[in-house]
């Protein structure tokens, strides 16, 4: 079923946040990859309206990806803490800080219409589904994947009934896609962000027979076949995009990855309340302390980062990028395909 569905061995990732546009989904599916609608932080409606404009955008397969909701925070002494913390900066973009508070994603609502109104392909970051959910996603017609950051994830999905797994390395951009939102780490320290993608690929390879998808700053030809040789049976890319003309993300967001200003990358907590690579900025520097709490922080920084992007001020905006972002183009998505794929026979 998997090779029935991705004719060329590269993956557009779901890009929550903007990003990720149904044009992006529908170039991608055009140019014989796979694109995925970025279904976080968005009610079951509008997923169905941006499937639906795929739908009859194109007739190739695509997929959706939808997040599986955790837990409150724990820590809510450590959260009001940190929504003092993060007032100043509020008031310096002419912004509050959001309702801190916990809520599921429209999770059961998706979940529900993507039974009732099958897609190709069914993802999920944050956790693994409960076997029933995936079973009638199988039900239905729909490939299942799950995100795995290490093998006991890989095996924990594959026991539910997965068809397909992510594998995250630590070198990809944006949130870690990890089962739990641990207390360990916070701010910018990398510990939490795993293991290297190759090795991580051979070891849930080595336990695991199910299709692998590579995913971790995968940004030219080599890194596609090296992922390839590694054992996967494609390669998940999403910074590589970022800067594409289908791309939604910010033109303040696009022109920061080229910027020579910002000089690396880093995981942190201060955005979201997850772990999440992603350019170093001001904001980011400040708040190392953020707490685990998300969607809790995520929903408080939201005014903060709206109105940072609506001032172009990007030492307060999450500008999410894996390692080798600076090789993210300008190149239409259909040609940055061709070239991630030229290295594949």
């Amino acid at each position: 079923m998997f090779t029935d569905l991705v004719r060329r061995p590269v993956i557009v990732a779901p890009m929550a946040g903007g990003p990720t546009t149904s044009g992006l989904v529908t170039a991608a599916a055009e140019a014989g990859a796979v694109g995925f609608v970025a279904a976080g932080y968005k009610s079951a409606r509008v997923m169905r309206a941006e499937l639906d404009a795929v739908t009859a955008a194109t007739s190739e397969p695509f997929g959706v990806n939808v997040f599986v909701p955790g837990a409150p925070a724990a820590d809510t002494a450590a959260l009001t803490s940190y929504l003092a913390a993060i007032t100043a900066d509020a008031r310096d973009v002419g912004a509050k800080p959001g309702d801190a508070s916990w809520d599921d994603d429209d999770w059961p609502a998706k979940v529900a219409d993507l039974i009732e109104h099958p897609v190709p392909i069914v993802s999920f970051t944050f956790g693994c589904p409960e076997p029933d959910v995936i079973a009638a996603l199988r039900a239905a017609g729909s490939s299942v994947w799950v995100t795995v950051t290490d093998p006991q994830e890989a095996g924990q999905a594959a026991a539910a009934g997965a068809d397909c797994l992510c594998v995250q390395g630590a070198e990809a951009g944006a949130h870690r896609g990890t089962f739990t939102n641990p207390l360990g780490g916070t701010g910018t320290a990398d510990a939490e962000a795993g293991g290297g993608l190759l090795d991580l690929i051979m070891a849930v390879r080595g336990v695991i027979d199910l299709p692998l998808v590579a995913a971790g700053g995968i940004m030219d030809a080599g890194a596609v076949a090296g992922a390839l040789a590694a054992g996967a049976s494609a390669a998940q890319c999403g910074t590589a995009f970022l800067r594409c003309p289908e791309s939604g993300a910010h033109p303040a967001y696009k022109a920061a990855l080229a910027d020579p200003r910002f000089t690396a990358t880093a995981v942190t907590r201060a955005f979201s309340g997850r772990p999440a690579r992603g350019l170093v900025n001001k904001f980011m520097v400040d708040h190392q302390d953020a707490p685990a709490a998300y969607p809790e922080v995520n929903n408080a920084t939201r005014p903060i980062r709206a109105a940072a992007a609506a001032a172009g001020d990007t030492d307060r905006m999450s500008l999410w990028a894996g390692l080798g972002y600076r090789a993210a183009t300008t190149r239409p998505a259909g040609e940055v395909i061709d070239q991630l794929c030229r290295q594949v026979h």
